[in-house]
């Protein structure tokens, strides 16, 4: 089971979300994440093992904002490692996302977004979306939209958070289940 959690605010995002981590970390730790909109781009910052190994990592290669998601693990498609660690971003580093559930067909999502040249990096099932959702958004340019159009294609569980260096003042979550 995983742990997610977003920020949007005017505290600092790293601070909120590793604390939060902290009180999620029963509901996983394999590994944890975070992504955060910093002037303009995405920053993210992953570690294998328990919270405090992201702190760490966080502590020598500081990053800081007003918005942010955050993620702790434990693995259900692929091993616990930095990349399938979450969140995951889009081919284009602009979305990111945070996904606690299980995407029944990733592999077909997968495999069209192969088809159309996007490469993916890890083994996991929440990769494919936010790689769907970058596509789409690609093609359209409204966050929103490509947002809800992923997720009808959707079939399982989730809830998710997701930002966007396009809209550094939205966070976005959903769930089905």
């Amino acid at each position: 089971m995983c742990g997610i959690m977003g920020y949007l605010g005017s505290k600092s995002a790293t601070d909120v979300l590793t604390n939060g981590l902290m009180r999620l970390e029963y509901r996983g730790y394999d590994s944890s994440g975070v992504a955060l909109h910093h002037e303009g781009q995405l920053e993210r910052r992953r570690a294998v093992g328990r919270v405090e190994e992201l702190t760490r990592q966080l502590e020598s290669e500081p990053t800081d904002g007003g918005l942010g998601i955050a993620h702790t693990r434990w693995a259900t498609h692929g091993a616990p490692s930095e990349n399938n660690a979450h969140p995951h971003l889009d081919a284009s580093g602009s979305i990111a996302l945070v996904h606690n559930g299980v995407i029944e067909n990733h592999l077909a999502i997968r495999s069209y977004l192969e088809n159309k040249g996007i490469s993916f990096v890890s083994e996991t099932d929440t990769e494919s979306l936010v790689q769907l959702i970058g596509f789409l958004y690609s093609e359209s340019g409204d966050l929103l939209e490509s947002i809800r159009r992923a997720l009808k294609d959707v079939r399982g569980t989730y809830g998710v958070a997701v930002i966007c260096t396009d809209a550094p003042d939205t966070l976005v979550a959903a769930r089905r289940g």
